[in-house]
């Protein structure tokens, strides 16, 4: 990670210390904040919701439309008593955050402004799989290149890239440990894509875990939960877990391993060296066994990323009973693995999201039924606690975006419009 991509990722991790200039910064994140989850709103609303006064926050108002965060539309809706102040909305031409995925199967990489919009996405068919990192990581360049370039020609600065993988990051750095279903293993990937990419802050993270704070940022529900178990799958079987609104990361960044905890003790040896994991039973591959497919033929009948998925899905959907077999047996292997899961840790909810939300259908009965015997409250059944996420598969990618998005608001003092405050900042500045 980089040294100014470091600093911004811990200010926002950790609190900012009690001196005055922190207090500001901290200021400055409650009125964006506000804009963003209520806007377009008036000074005066803003104060209202933030409990600062109108002098206070015209001040902070000022300093955040000067650094290219916020612009003033014009005099507000009538309605309220006084002169109708001029309503302040995010700047649709402001900072952008990027984010990239790279799957067994492809690449892909968007841009997303502030206020959560897609404005720039490029994916790209790709056979990742053992292949090695530097061709992988140079093709992810040249799309990361091309879709800041589409977003800089619609008027945005973007000021990081936050990359999903399938495998294990250690945590606080860029270092992909273990990505058994990419055939990678101790490969950090930040100094080949900062180097490629001058000026852009990277940090890189765990698919699940990306996909899991995308449900937590623009997962749609009313209202949000603050604590799930987020389950999600490309050729494995992923989960993240966000207890009261934050991501559980676990002491080295390996936290929600889910596809390895075993569900049949004696069941077939697994990659990682235990016997009956999870991903030996659900996983894509073992799934597409079950229902009597390679992985080639499941590609060659539907080609393109998420191909095997789709092909599940269809012959489900057409009475295939090889292949709903499969699905609930699937299933119920999930239910085994997340009783304990949520027995442990007491979740508001599961979500099934990534990969796995096509076969939902499927896959709900069985794993229902497993979480309904298995869970230690009976005032908990099973129906009703799993539920599918709106994202589908585009969660990581999503989650990604939404990281360095996230960023700014909760430190927006980090990202100031070099134009406008004389700083270094994003793409343009000097990060790698």
């Amino acid at each position: 990670m980089s040294g100014s991509a470091e600093r911004r990722r811990n200010q926002v991790a950790a609190p900012l210390p009690n001196t005055q200039q922190a207090m500001r910064r901290r200021n400055l994140s409650l009125v964006l904040h506000a804009v963003a989850a209520h806007g377009p709103l008036s000074r005066a609303a803003v104060a209202a919701r933030v409990g600062l006064t109108r002098a206070a926050v015209s001040t902070l108002v000022d300093e955040l439309i000067r650094d290219g965060l916020l612009v003033e539309l014009g005099p507000s809706r009538p309605g309220t008593v006084g002169r109708p102040g001029s309503a302040l909305q995010l700047n649709e031409r402001g900072p952008a955050g990027l984010g990239a995925e790279i799957g067994v199967d492809h690449l892909a990489v968007c841009a997303m402004d502030l206020a959560g919009r897609i404005r720039a996405r490029t994916e790209l068919a790709s056979a990742n799989r053992d292949r090695p990192p530097a061709p992988v990581l140079a093709q992810l360049a040249g799309l990361v290149r091309q879709v800041a370039a589409e977003a800089e020609l619609g008027g945005l600065r973007p000021v990081g890239l936050a990359v999903a993988v399938p495998g294990l990051v250690a945590r606080d750095s860029s270092l992909v440990v273990r990505a058994p279903n990419l055939g990678w293993e101790g490969v950090d990937i930040g100094p080949e894509l900062r180097a490629a990419l001058p000026g852009l802050p990277v940090t890189v993270d765990n698919e699940a875990n990306l996909g899991a704070l995308a449900e937590l940022w623009r997962g749609g529900h009313d209202p949000a939960p603050r604590d799930f178990v987020h389950v999600s799958a490309e050729i494995g079987i992923g989960a993240a877990v966000v207890l009261d609104g934050q991501l559980l990361r676990g002491t080295h960044g390996f936290a929600g391993e889910l596809g390895h905890v075993p569900v049949r003790p004696e069941g077939p040896e697994c990659a990682c060296g235990g016997r009956g994991c999870l991903e030996q039973y659900a996983g894509e591959e073992a799934v597409l066994r079950a229902s009597g497919l390679s992985s080639e033929e499941a590609a060659a009948q539907h080609p393109g990323p998420g191909g095997r998925i789709a092909v599940l899905a269809v012959r489900a959907a057409s009475g295939d009973q090889r292949a709903r077999r499969a699905l609930r047996g699937a299933g119920s292997a999930l239910g085994i693995a997340l009783a304990g899961a949520v027995n442990l840790l007491d979740p508001e909810k599961v979500v099934l999201g990534g990969a796995l939300t096509p076969l939902a259908p499927w896959l709900l009965p069985a794993l229902e039924r497993e979480l309904g015997r298995r869970l230690t409250d009976p005032a908990r059944p099973g129906s009703g606690a799993v539920t599918v996420s709106r994202l589908g598969p585009d969660g990581p990618l999503l989650g990604a975006a939404s990281s360095v998005v996230q960023a700014v608001l909760d430190d927006p003092a980090g990202f100031r419009d070099p134009a406008g405050a004389g700083e270094p900042a994003g793409i343009r500045g000097s990060d790698a």
